[in-house]
């Protein structure tokens, strides 16, 4: 396998990117959320929240697919993702009507942590063979990651319009089980990887020596900083923008958009920040999520499409430049766990500004919430200096 990866380094990257494009359920959830509502009788707040516990959950198996992915590899991590992801949308499938807890233990659990042990294991692995070229090789992968909320959306909508939602479940389960097992199955690390203490000017920290960092304080701060943006309206974009004028096709067309948006950003931006540095493109990125968050409030019609996808575009892109910044940041030795530590604030973030926004009773008040966020994240980057000599 060594010999065949070292002469086709792009399978790599053909079976990160097979892997993630099934993997897009956040993104897609404005889609999921309507027949879920519909099917299990939830209400507006416990089917949001499902997306909440769902990527709160994320952040944990980020940190424990990292424990596995730099001990047993990639394709161990891969394969328990999997594993995870199928049983957590084919089990969705069987939860009794009016049980959200039971929805929450057999969905988002699951699927948040199959989800998280997948994408460790492709990024870390990924930046291994293009060690030199770490941006587009996450480019490529995160790419297909934004195309995920799209194919999604198309699945979604056909299965459960003509089976239901239960169906639509089952039939994912069993398309996640095929694809990203045998993508799974060629993960493997290179035999010798470059020196990852060179990745980050000479620092190679482990998680315990990451901790302790104020670098890992500030830059787990500014990814929870981020999550307000879109998170805070990605559950509820198909009726904000049934609200704001668009007919329920066009309001269903804002997520499919917006995962174009998405995928254009984790392409984009992870290339550019090679060129300027992963602390120039997140801060060019914050200022995004900062202002876009406030035109946000006023949006009406198709400008709701245009603010939500120029959104998801710079959410995305911070997400896609993140696993690049870790590595600059503290080496490459330990990517996956020391990667995992960091998602955590994506977990913070998730739940914690959707809880705060019920608390406060916030309708419009969401928006000035996440550019208020942003505003902040841009301050924990303007803070940010490197753990050795090379620039971020």
């Amino acid at each position: 396998m060594q010999a065949f990866l070292k002469n086709h380094r792009w399978t790599i990257l053909a079976a990160g990117a097979a892997i993630q494009i099934l993997t897009g359920v956040p993104a897609a959830w404005g889609v999921f959320q309507g027949p879920v509502r519909a099917e299990y009788g939830f209400d507006e707040g416990a089917a949001s929240f499902v997306l909440s516990l769902t990527i709160g959950a994320f952040g944990l198996g980020c940190v424990l697919g990292g424990f596995l992915q730099d001990r047993a590899g990639p394709r161990a991590a891969g394969l328990a993702g999997t594993a995870l992801l199928a049983a957590g949308l084919s089990g969705a499938g069987f939860v009794p009507a009016g049980r959200p807890w039971l929805f929450y233990l057999c969905f988002s659990l699951p699927v948040g942590l199959g989800s998280a042990f997948l994408y460790p294991a492709v990024m870390g692995c990924a930046q291994k063979w293009y060690a030199g070229k770490k941006g587009l090789a996450t480019g490529v992968i995160g790419g297909a990651v934004g195309l995920s909320g799209a194919v999604l959306t198309v699945l979604v909508r056909s299965l459960s319009g003509r089976w239901g939602i239960r169906t639509c479940f089952w039939v994912l389960g069993g398309l996640v089980l095929a694809v990203c097992a045998a993508a799974s199955a060629l993960l493997e690390d290179p035999a010798q990887s470059p020196a990852p203490a060179a990745e980050s000017g000479g620092k190679d920290l482990g998680p315990r020596q990451m901790l302790k960092t104020r670098q890992y304080r500030l830059t787990f701060l500014a990814t929870a900083l981020a999550s307000p943006a879109v998170l805070l309206f990605s559950p509820v974009i198909v009726q904000l923008g049934q609200e704001r004028g668009l007919s329920e096709g066009a309001a269903h067309l804002a997520v499919v958009i917006g995962s174009a948006g998405s995928a254009a950003g984790r392409l984009a931006m992870p290339a550019l920040s090679d060129r300027i540095g992963r602390r120039a493109a997140d801060l060019l990125l914050f200022a995004g999520l900062c202002g876009l968050s406030a035109a946000f409030a006023f949006a009406g019609g198709w400008w709701v499409v245009a603010v939500y996808t120029a959104l998801t575009f710079c959410y995305s892109g911070e997400a896609a430049v993140l696993p690049s910044l870790c590595t600059d940041l503290f080496g490459l030795r330990h990517a996956g766990v020391n990667y995992g530590f960091v998602a955590l604030g994506m977990s913070a973030g998730s739940i914690g500004f959707p809880l705060a926004a019920r608390a406060l009773g916030l309708g419009m008040g969401r928006h000035w919430l996440a550019a208020v966020a942003a505003a902040a994240g841009f301050a924990c980057l303007l803070a940010l200096r490197p753990t050795g000599e090379k620039r971020l």
